[in-house]
């Protein structure tokens, strides 16, 4: 299992949709993300800042497959249609990463 920590930004006009999209996610998309091996998946809210910290597990074997399949599979485009243009992207983040990946810097359990 290796824990993945994520950050982006959300237009201060969209956290109200953003947060209204997520309260009603769409059970297609849910079953993807558990479908590539996605578990324990939290997205977190950051006022006034407005920063998204999102945490999930990964337990597979083939992080960047699942991750093309899951960006293959229709019902997430549809849903990343609604989601990326609320979503403002950190300019340090890695050249083709939409959310900027954090490095894990301490861990207890």
């Amino acid at each position: 299992m290796v824990r993945h920590g994520q950050l982006i930004g959300v237009g201060e006009d969209a956290v109200a949709e953003y947060k209204r999209l997520h309260a009603e996610a769409w059970p297609k998309v849910l079953e993807m993300i558990s479908a590539c091996n996605i578990r324990n998946y939290s997205i977190f809210l950051k006022e006034p800042e407005n920063l998204l910290f999102a945490y999930f597990e990964y337990v597979g074997t083939d992080f960047e497959g699942d991750m093309a399949r899951m960006a293959a599979d229709p019902v997430t485009q549809d849903w990343w249609s609604h989601c990326m243009p609320l979503q403002r992207p950190l300019e340090t983040r890695a050249a083709g990463a939409w959310w900027a990946e954090m490095e894990e810097v301490f861990h207890h359990d």
